[in-house]
C-alpha cells in the first residue's frame, strides 16, 4: 500500500475493436482512487470504436503519457492488431518497467505477452485464449484474478472490475476499496450460472467457441510467431 500522500499516475490503454468493459469497468474503479490522475491514451488521440462500435475517445496520444504508477491494459478482438505492433509494445514495456502496478485485463495479457511481460510470471486471461499463455512463458492460472508481485491479472471481461478492486486495495488499502465497491453497487447476482466453461451448460460453451473459433485460430498463429521470438519453448 502507498501513502495518501503520494500522488498516483494511473493510465489505460485505449485501441480499436476493444471490448469496451475492459475499459470502463476497471475505469469506474481507478478513476475514483484518492489522490490520483487517471487517463486513457491511445496510440493517436482520434477516437476509436469498440467492437460493438461504442465511441470512445483517449484524453491523449501513447507520446504524451507521462510515466505511469499504474498501467492498465484492456483486451478485446482489437488486441490482435496490436500483438506486432512496436509502437504500442514498446509503450507498454517502458511504462510497465517504471510502474509499481500493472494491470491486465482480459486478451490484454497476450499484449503483455507480446511486449516480453509474462516470462515466469503466474497469470490469466480470457477463457478462449487461455491455452496460450503459456507461448508467452506465462504460468497459466486458472483463476478470476492472479496477483504475481506488481502485476494483477484479469480474466475475462467483466472480472476488469474484480481486479481493479484488488488493486485498489493493494494502492490505497481495504477501506479504499470497499468504500470504491459500495459505492458502484458492485453485488452481482447473475440471473444464470453460465459465465466460466466450467458451469456453462456443454450446448451453449461449443456454441461460444464455435462463434470465436476464427479469432481464436488467428492467436493462436501469432502466438507461435511471437513464442519463437521470445525463445519459449
Amino acid at each position: 500500500m502507498f501513502p495518501h500522500d503520494v500522488h498516483l499516475q494511473i493510465g489505460s490503454l485505449l485501441f480499436d475493436d476493444i471490448d469496451q468493459i475492459d475499459l470502463t469497468g476497471p475505469f469506474e474503479v481507478l478513476s475514483r482512487i484518492p489522490n490520483s490522475t487517471y487517463r486513457i491514451y491511445g496510440k493517436t488521440a482520434r477516437p476509436v470504436r469498440d467492437i460493438k462500435g461504442l465511441k470512445l475517445t483517449p484524453d491523449a496520444s501513447l507520446a504524451e503519457a507521462p510515466p505511469l504508477d499504474v498501467l492498465h491494459v484492456p483486451g478485446g478482438f482489437g488486441q490482435e492488431a496490436l500483438m506486432e505492433d512496436e509502437d504500442v509494445l514498446g509503450w507498454i514495456r517502458q511504462q510497465a518497467s517504471g510502474a509499481c502496478s500493472i494491470f491486465s485485463v482480459c486478451t490484454g495479457a497476450l499484449l503483455c505477452g507480446a511486449a516480453g511481460l509474462l516470462k515466469g510470471r503466474r497469470a490469466t486471461t480470457h477463457w478462449a485464449s487461455f491455452h496460450l499463455l503459456p507461448s508467452f512463458g506465462a504460468i497459466p492460472v486458472n483463476e478470476r484474478v492472479v496477483v504475481d508481485g506488481s502485476y494483477v491479472f484479469a480474466a475475462g471481461v467483466t472480472a476488469g472490475i474484480d481486479g481493479a478492486l484488488r488493486l485498489a486495495a493493494e494502492l490505497r488499502g481495504d477501506d479504499v476499496a470497499q468504500a470504491i465497491q459500495l459505492y458502484m453497487a458492485y453485488a452481482p447476482e447473475p440471473p444464470f450460472n453460465s459465465g466460466t466453461p466450467e458451469t456453462a451448460p456443454p450446448a451453449i460453451l461449443r456454441q461460444a467457441r464455435q462463434s470465436v473459433r476464427g479469432m481464436t485460430e488467428r492467436r493462436e498463429a501469432t502466438a507461435r510467431r511471437i513464442a519463437a521470438r521470445l525463445g519459449v519453448a
